[in-house]
């Protein structure tokens, strides 16, 4: 039992009936009849915040009087279960199967774990399913930011629409921010919203830019149009945007998305000018992204057009709305969070919302280290020793987690000893240790099987079981070869050099 608002809250296993999409659809009621706790799931459901309804008579959820027997069965502190009309937020009748468990909290007092679940005719449970399953996930801790999100739906009823959002790591330490809208409600949308959350969490692999992402995503939406999909259910638009903490700069594309609002530690709001270009699944016309600087403890916010748009008012009448409230900074991300929203929607809101809300990092010279290597073989030494000293510098001496690839190095400007640009070499302590080794070539490695009298061809799987993650990204001066992996203490021995192709 975990204590929330002074009540207990409890976690009760029911039978397979109760098993549902819509389990943590739960509250927690004091022997007094007030709610003590709400979940995630109840929220979901009738659409109040904790804050809004811990506190209140469970009676006010309710918008007919309970079955007969249900005040029988609670007086005699019995286990009830029926059929109820609740009242959500908006006022509108919710039909719900109740379950009203009486449980004893540590001072002895009767407390009731109350479980809701939507009636089966319903249709929604499905709805709901998907809504668990494609947003229920957790945000990955990145050092590049510090994120909060939200997420409400128009109908509580009606489950997860179209909107969602997410949080990508991406090599080099960035991180990559998303916010999409698939057209419609239901089930068809939460589908087509899942489709393309999952191909915008694989396309980020291969390190593509913004605009080549989102091209990418565009082709792909037509590809599934002409195997037979409707236009209705793909229709989509996206912001991807991607923050480097180490040049302290963001690249962001739209696909008929507002681009996003960059605050200032003074609460300066500026909404940076993305070219919105089409919605995704209009295809024959290129994205483009705009690259902007960004400092250390500067704002990120993306968010769907249900946040700024109503039939009251315009989206111009809505970012000025939204730019007052950034001005307002809380103690916390979730507590500007809550108050954009209530800012911006002090009532039912008339669509989908997805809120994305980062607090920048950066990476300073105490946390990155780089270098220009001559494409000599005899600077492979001189490399090592660099790095070594570097990570003595960090605090990670001795060990042997990182290893390094010198024949790699040596047989690669043994077959490009003409190139003339220098290599660079760059190490990022952000958690774990990145190593990055850039040079002018575009061609990209590829493991193989070397055979025993192979002079070469065990680089990439040797890296590949030293590393936690390596890969490979291109960029206007050619490519750059990256490992990933824990950095223990005393760790410096083996440093992963990834240096040609």
């Amino acid at each position: 039992m975990s204590t929330v608002s002074g009540y207990g809250f409890f976690r009760y296993e029911g039978g397979d009936d109760f098993s549902s999409p819509a389990r943590t659809a739960a509250a927690a009621v004091d022997e007094e009849g007030r709610v003590a706790a709400w979940s995630p799931g109840a929220q979901l459901l009738l659409g109040y915040a904790p804050q809004e309804v811990v506190g209140r008579e469970v009676t006010a959820l309710l918008a007919d009087a309970p079955p007969d027997l249900a005040p029988y069965s609670l007086a005699r502190r019995e286990v009830w279960a029926g059929r109820v009309t609740l009242r959500d937020r908006a006022g509108r009748p919710v039909q719900a199967d109740l379950r009203a468990c009486p449980l004893l909290d540590a001072d002895g007092h009767t407390q009731w774990f109350v479980q809701a679940l939507l009636p089966p005719e319903s249709g929604n449970t499905v709805a709901l399913a998907l809504q668990h399953s494609l947003l229920q996930h957790p945000v990955p801790v990145q050092q590049a930011v510090e994120t909060a999100v939200r997420y409400l739906p128009a109908d509580p009823q009606a489950g997860v629409g179209g909107d969602w959002f997410d949080v990508i790591p991406l090599s080099g330490a960035r991180v990559a921010l998303v916010v999409g809208d698939v057209v419609g409600h239901g089930v068809h949308a939460s589908a087509a919203m899942g489709r393309l959350r999952t191909a915008v969490r694989a396309l980020p692999d291969v390190d593509l830019s913004p605009d080549e992402l989102l091209a990418a995503l565009d082709h792909l939406i037509l590809d599934e149009w002409r195997d037979g999909l409707e236009s209705g259910e793909i229709g989509a638009t996206c912001l991807y945007a991607v923050y480097d903490p180490v040049t302290c700069r963001c690249s962001a594309a739209g696909a008929g998305h507002p681009g996003p609002a960059l605050v200032a530690r003074d609460g300066t709001t500026v909404f940076v000018d993305v070219e919105p270009g089409p919605p995704l699944g209009v295809g024959g016309v290129p994205f483009e992204a705009v690259d902007f600087p960004v400092t250390e403890g500067n704002l990120l916010v993306l968010y769907t057009d249900g946040l700024v748009e109503a039939r009251d008012h315009d989206i111009r009448t809505g970012l000025d709305t939204l730019r007052r409230a950034l001005a307002r900074p809380g103690p916390s991300l979730e507590s500007l969070c809550d108050g954009i929203l209530r800012t911006l929607l002090p009532g039912p809101p008339g669509d989908d919302v997805a809120l994305l809300t980062a607090r920048t990092h950066a990476l300073d010279a105490s946390h990155v280290a780089s270098w220009e290597i001559p494409p000599d073989p005899a600077s492979v030494a001189d490399a090592r020793r660099r790095a070594t000293a570097q990570l003595t510098r960090w605090g990670a001496a001795g060990g042997g987690s990182v290893h390094h690839r010198a024949d790699r190095q040596r047989t690669g400007h043994q077959r490009h000893q003409a190139r003339p640009h220098p290599i660079g070499l760059r190490l990022i302590h952000d958690g774990t240790l990145i190593c990055e080794v850039s040079d002018s070539s575009s061609t990209s490695p590829h493991p193989r099987r070397a055979h025993a009298f192979d002079e070469g061809g065990r680089g990439l799987f040797l890296v590949g079981t030293l590393c936690e993650r390596w890969g490979t990204r291109h960029t206007p001066r050619g490519k750059t070869i990256w490992t990933e992996q824990p950095l223990a203490p005393h760790d410096t021995e083996q440093v992963s050099f990834a240096v040609d192709a």
